[in-house]
């Protein structure tokens, strides 16, 4: 039992990142009665905006997250990005506080490194060949022992951001470069991974609660430059393809532990099924469960780590998502074409309100819903279309 927002006995959640996602999770948890509070490094973070309180901190600096959950005293503490001060989660943990889903499985998804070790060397899972380096002749070294071409990544990053393909050994140094430019937090250290090629790639969302574990229908998506730029759900999978899906989302998630919603990333190269990587959040391809689903995977991950039960996921149709992204940097600009994307039918559109543009990040969305997949994506593909950005 608890009390309404703002008194006594309100129940409070802290939100460790406040982006569009983050603003979901918000709205969610203020339909259960939640008191919510929004952190970001930047003011007027789209979670801001709807949160009951928030709050602009370096999330990297342990001090001064510390001094900020001590005021707040939340009951549970939410990471919602990867650049957080995690030791300093662990020691909070230690102390009593709640981290979701563990502080350890912060710590261990934060970057690449500590799930990848965990999936390939803990688990045995089928994952990609990899190598890190901390230098740029390391990463040379690394490249010419996985091979070309390769992927070269931030071990600590989102969105993409920072990743990029090296096809040939004298394209290291371009690589190692973009690397550091997109990385969060202050690593130099990057990941070369082999690179695969998958017939297609896809998203298990994969819930932990009072329940047990249940998982979404899986999400198909295409990424450009390392970051989503279209999903769908469901993507077609043959029942072995689900079954092995399903047991690595299992053991990867369980290892982790915790209660929430987990977006486990997998490629599908014929009936082989490869681990990717895992969030533990909601995922940025998991959007178009708002327009599938009969509870989102923002709804999910809220009734999940509040300790109530998740029994089932039920999908009512098809769906798919298409991002609008921006292409400048601003910090005045408008979003036009919101009446002509709504005329699509089965379509709703999520404006996520950032202070500013940047070169590729994300400012929408487009979901719709059809009869089959192939015009799901059709319609969010002409909603998006018709969605644009000017700049003053």
């Amino acid at each position: 039992m608890y009390g309404a927002p703002l008194s006594a006995h309100a129940r409070k959640i802290m939100l460790l990142g406040a982006g569009e996602l983050g603003k979901e999770v918000v709205l969610e948890a203020q339909r259960l009665g939640i008191e919510t509070i929004a952190v970001d490094r930047y003011e007027g973070a789209p979670a801001m905006q709807v949160a009951h309180r928030s709050h602009t901190v370096d999330m990297l600096d342990g001090a001064a997250l510390r001094e900020l959950i001590l005021m707040e005293k939340p009951d549970l503490i939410v990471p919602e990005i990867e650049a957080i001060a995690t030791e300093e989660l662990i020691r909070l943990e230690e102390e009593g506080f709640r981290v979701i889903p563990t502080a350890r499985a912060s710590r261990l998804t934060m970057d690449r490194e500590g799930i990848r070790r965990l999936a390939a060397e803990t688990l045995g899972l089928s994952t990609a060949g990899y190598a890190f380096a901390d230098s740029l002749d390391e990463l040379k070294a690394a490249v010419e022992q996985i091979g070309t071409p390769c992927v070269i990544k931030p071990v600590m990053s989102s969105s993409g951001k920072g990743q990029s393909v090296c096809r040939r050994p004298e394209d290291a140094e371009h690589s190692w470069n973009l690397a550091l430019e997109g990385g969060r937090g202050r690593k130099t250290r990057v990941i070369v991974e082999e690179f695969i090629p998958f017939d297609s790639e896809i998203t298990l969302l994969t819930v932990r609660s009072v329940s047990g574990t249940v998982f979404c229908p899986p999400i198909g998506h295409v990424q450009k430059d390392g970051d989503y730029i279209e999903s769908w759900q469901p993507h077609a999978m043959t029942p072995g393809q689900i079954e092995a899906a399903e047991e690595i989302a299992r053991k990867v998630t369980e290892a982790l532990g915790g209660y929430g919603l987990y977006g486990v990333e997998l490629f599908l190269a014929g009936e082989r099924v490869i681990f990717s990587e895992v969030s533990p959040r909601p995922h940025d391809t998991g959007m178009v469960t708002m327009a599938t689903q009969d509870l989102s995977e923002f709804a999910l991950h809220v009734r999940a780590i509040l300790g109530f039960p998740v029994e089932g996921v039920r999908q009512l149709s098809p769906g798919a998502s298409r991002t609008l992204k921006a292409w400048e940097e601003s910090k005045s600009y408008r979003i036009g074409g919101l009446e002509q994307a709504l005329a699509v039918p089965g379509t709703q559109v999520r404006v996520f309100g950032k202070p500013e543009t940047k070169v590729g990040r994300r400012m929408a969305v487009a979901v719709s819903a059809a009869d089959t997949v192939e015009e799901a994506r059709s319609r969010a593909e002409e909603a998006a279309s018709r969605l644009s950005i000017e700049y003053n």
